[in-house]
């Protein structure tokens, strides 16, 4: 355990003219920014301020609390719910016990103040019935530990004095908050409370003063775990860490495999870590034990199941696979014997019965969920609970939550209208795009495109800088989960290898294929020199094959089928002068294509091309010595070669990347699920490139 303890970062210089409200904003961001505090879209916080009622003018006390779903780290001041105190309170007299919590949830928003739709979180009454003004719920791994352990209690009041009150484990909502509000009353100087295997609720006068509570309540219980903490945790280690490289080598190896056989009715992203608190737990004596106890804290499961799977230790993908099929169908068979034991004539259907977390001792973790962010932060959400099993056995004993209790809140019937209330998943969440010529106008047109509908993306490219501005330009608009980049020298077999083995690690595997990265050249037969035909082939031919060999056998390995787009030209079917070399290599990747959709059909993998013609805006071929020798080749200027082919299309208009990325993004989605070996031109028209 390091001896890093989480710190203060109020800064009155930066909230000095702050509202309450965006104090309270201040506070959130603040807590939400060090995950040791709390995970993404965990925890709350609230204030109860004066504001006037829009409909009378008379002053109501308003209580301003996290809504559902947001996330303390990044919310804004929208994302908090706003209702009316005193109708909150109120709602005690309808309250009918523990039988009928859900019912209370549907009286929240009678109480909205000002008309604001925000949902109000299952935990607003826990916040409501503390008769204090502002509160954080944030969940700290040091206080979980604490919360976790198998006598918590004891040790809550060995770390706090008494200060801290504990209450036992009991499900969020209405009775909770109501417990709350008796232990407040009846301790007016406590400065918070411990919610057994759960997390914290901290309190304080004004908004800095419950910050800097919270962040001493934390340190406080960092400082007593820091002071117990034993050298070799969970047992002692029994499988020590392979070294860095081999475990990413095999952790690419084997995540499309695992990717495969996870997906069920929708496509998985997956996530890999390997930091020290992972390789410890993994490679301990005590980590089947304790991943089949289970993890406490509410926030935790719901992001990472119960359990995890834990494989066999191994040094090789092969060892890591080995009887995979077997070890899953058990997890599958156990998870629904979970279901069946613990369900109610009211439950929601099963789920989704595979593992979101797999641990590979000696190796690390991989995390599956339907989109990159969730997965990372399925990731996030084990390595806390980790953290917490780690301080709790050091301390005392972990307790995981009974499973009678998780399945309470995994199929509760507010987390399921919470999932019915997501909106429908664009059409290629789930899926993972490997687009070449990347950093290009086509290759940025694509990128952005696929994503828009949801896919993950990773860009290759040769040019360094202009694939890190490409990759920055995406990120700003889709986040930084979405997308990523690798350097690849299509001509290279290494580099490819290396590159696929990088997005296999970074996302899992691969569903779209779209192989652009190009030259061109200008030049009279005579004049064209051996070097000169053989970096046209070497890109255009030979680096369409490395990149489309590569893809496919990632794709054949997921057992998913997949799709790959070529880039291709015009010029692939209507030769043009003075580019023999181009025109050749182009021809070339159209009948590649061809050959890819024979083989690829019987395993799903479809192989399509689009033919651009004339794409000069962002592009790095045109922007270079192709311009002046095309223009020469047609005895022409420059800067007229544009209006000149536009004037020779059938359209009589210019094609932009946009228009190319469109197309791409038909062939790469189920819209063309029975269209394999096509062409499609995107030229504006050009007779003579017609397909026939």
């Amino acid at each position: 355990m390091t001896a890093a303890l989480v710190t203060s970062h109020w800064d009155d210089r930066a909230c000095k003219d702050f509202t309450e409200e965006q104090l309270l904003l201040y506070r959130s961001n603040l807590l939400g920014a060090d995950l040791r505090i709390t995970n993404f879209a965990g925890g709350n916080t609230s204030a109860k301020l004066k504001g006037r009622d829009p409909l009378t003018g008379a002053i109501s006390t308003v209580l301003w609390v996290k809504g559902s779903g947001g996330d303390l780290g990044s919310m804004q001041l929208d994302g908090f719910a706003t209702l009316y105190l005193d109708r909150v309170l109120a709602l005690e007299q309808r309250y009918r016990g523990k039988s009928h919590e859900d019912e209370m949830q549907g009286y929240l928003p009678h109480c909205n103040f000002n008309l604001n739709a925000r949902a109000a979180s299952i935990d607003t009454p826990l916040h409501a019935f503390a008769p204090h003004d502002h509160i954080d719920h944030v969940h700290p791994d040091s206080v979980i530990a604490l919360a976790c352990a198998k006598d918590g209690e004891r040790l809550t009041a060995e770390v706090f004095g008494g200060v801290i009150g504990w209450l036992p484990w009991q499900r969020p909502g209405f009775h909770l908050g109501l417990a709350i509000g008796s232990y407040c009353r009846a301790n007016p100087r406590s400065r918070g409370v411990v919610l057994g295997g759960h997390g914290l609720l901290s309190f304080g006068d004004t908004s800095r003063a419950c910050y800097e509570n919270t962040i001493t309540i934390i340190q406080q219980a960092e400082a007593f775990l820091l002071r117990h903490h034993k050298p070799a945790g969970f047992g002692g280690l029994v499988t020590a860490a392979l070294p860095s490289v081999d475990r990413r080598a095999i952790a690419a190896a084997v995540l499309p495999s695992l990717r495969g056989l996870l997906a069920g009715t929708t496509l998985k992203i997956g996530h890999f870590i390997d930091s020290d608190a992972v390789l410890e737990f993994v490679g301990s004596r005590r980590a089947a034990e304790l991943a089949a106890a289970g993890t406490s804290c509410p926030d935790h499961f719901l992001r990472t199941k119960r359990q995890p799977l834990l494989l066999p230790a191994a040094t090789s993908p092969a060892g890591v696979l080995d009887g995979i099929d077997e070890r899953l169908a058990a997890y599958r068979a156990a998870y629904t014997s979970y279901y069946e034991r613990c369900k109610r004539a009211d439950s929601p259907a099963l789920r989704d019965t595979a593992p979101v977390v797999l641990l590979a001792p000696g190796i690390g973790m991989f995390t599956f969920a339907n989109d990159k962010a969730t997965a990372r932060i399925a990731a996030e959400f084990y390595t806390n609970a980790i953290h917490v099993m780690r301080g709790a056995s050091d301390v005392s004993d972990y307790l995981g939550l009974p499973e009678s209790e998780a399945f309470a809140i995994e199929y509760w019937a507010l987390e399921e209208a919470k999932l019915r209330r997501m909106p429908p998943p664009r059409p290629l969440v789930g899926r993972i795009a490997f687009v070449t010529g990347g950093a290009g106008g086509i290759g940025v047109a694509t990128a952005e495109r696929l994503l828009a509908e949801g896919a993950a993306v990773m860009l290759a490219d040769i040019n360094s800088s202009a694939l890190e501005n490409a990759k920055s330009q995406l990120r700003k608009k889709a986040g930084e989960d979405q997308v990523d980049s690798v350097l690849c020298d299509v001509t290279q077999e290494a580099s490819v290898q290396a590159a696929f083995a990088a997005t296999a690690q970074r996302f899992g595997g691969l569903d779209i294929l779209v192989s652009n990265a190009g030259i061109a050249s200008s030049a009279p037969i005579e004049d064209t020199s051996l070097d000169l035909w053989n970096k046209n082939l070497a890109v255009l031919a030979t680096g369409y094959f490395l990149v489309a060999r590569e893809g496919f056998k990632v794709m054949k390995q997921q057992g998913l089928g997949g799709s790959i787009v070529f880039v291709g030209s015009k010029n692939a079917l209507a030769a043009s002068i003075k580019a023999a070399a181009y025109n050749t290599a182009k021809a070339a990747e159209l009948h590649l294509a061809r050959c890819i959709a024979l083989e690829g059909a019987p395993l799903g993998i479809r192989c399509n091309v689009v033919n651009p013609d004339a794409v000069l805006r962002g592009s790095h071929i045109w922007s270079g010595d192709w311009r002046s020798q095309r223009a020469a080749a047609y005895g022409i200027e420059a800067d007229q070669l544009e209006q000149h082919y536009r004037e020779r299309s059938l359209l009589k208009r210019s094609v932009y990347p946009e228009d190319i990325a469109e197309a791409i993004a038909f062939f790469a989605g189920d819209r063309a699920a029975k269209s394999t070996g096509n062409i499609l031109n995107v030229d504006a028209g050009n007779a003579a490139a017609f397909t026939r």
